[in-house]
């Protein structure tokens, strides 16, 4: 069936807000009807129209050709189908979603997957700081759903995660999993200092050796038939993740600062 593509005719002279372009939201719009609809964060509107060519297609699989880190939003509250963005986006791609796919074939900026409830969301390249994180104001992070990045993530990677599994296959910049509430943060790389601040509930398996801090207690090297249940799982998703938790790890529990029922596993 054919796809609803949107190619980018030139890089944003200002930023973009792509929210509206979700499958819920197109239903039932022709490509006059999608062309008129505003996108614009400054005073001077722009529209569908004006940055992109499109050709119509279902809207349950939409692609956009080419990035920029100016494309904010993108794929925010999204709850079915498949968006593709075949390039780079901005700030708070997959914030928010409910359902569906969201795969970026680039970099995204900072807030990707904040307050994500059950979409599956996959990043080819580096993400900005706070994946998964609340925004100001708000008391919870992601609160469901996979989310896989293939390169590197920023600082407080998985900050206030509530539920969800979040693959960072690349390296994490420091205060990872800070304040988890629960959920899975896997890092396949090297992990920041303070990782697992004031870590509540939750896990955090890291792939590589790493200090742990003082707060928190070590159990021992442990081989678990949850990692392993957890492996098979996610094995179509990330061979990373599931190659590092078939292997023999270290726990530590804690944050001991605070609740302490949490765990860190990071590789012997």
């Amino acid at each position: 069936m054919k796809r609803l593509v949107l190619r980018l005719r030139a890089e944003p002279d200002q930023r973009l807000d792509l929210s509206p372009l979700v499958p819920e939201r197109l239903a039932g719009r022709n490509t006059r009807e999608i062309g008129t609809i505003a996108i614009h964060t400054t005073r001077r509107a722009v529209t569908i129209g004006d940055m992109f060519d499109l050709s119509i297609g279902d809207v349950e699989t939409i692609v956009i050709e080419g990035g920029s880190d100016r494309l904010d939003r993108v794929g925010e509250a999204m709850s079915r189908g498949t968006l593709v963005v075949e390039g780079d986006v901005g700030n708070r791609a997959g914030r928010a979603m409910t359902g569906g796919r969201l795969m970026i074939r680039g970099h995204a900026g900072h807030w990707t997957a904040s307050g994500n409830k059950a979409g599956r969301i996959e990043v080819a390249g580096d993400v900005g700081d706070r994946l998964a994180g609340p925004l100001p104001g708000e008391i919870r992070g992601m609160s469901g759903g996979l989310v896989v990045v293939r390169g590197k993530a920023g600082e407080r990677a998985g900050d206030r995660l509530r539920r969800g599994i979040l693959i960072v296959e690349g390296a994490a910049a420091a205060y990872a999993g800070s304040r988890m509430l629960a959920g899975t943060l896997i890092v396949g790389g090297d992990i920041g200092p303070e990782a697992g601040y004031l870590l509540r509930r939750g896990t955090i398996v890291v792939g590589a050796e790493t200090g742990v801090s003082a707060t928190f207690v070590d159990c021992g090297v442990q081989e678990l038939v949850a990692n392993r249940l957890m492996a098979a799982f996610l094995a179509a998703d990330s061979a990373v993740a599931a190659s590092l938790l078939r292997r023999p790890l270290r726990r530590f529990a804690g944050d001991m600062a605070v609740l302490g029922k949490g765990e860190i596993f990071v590789v012997t």
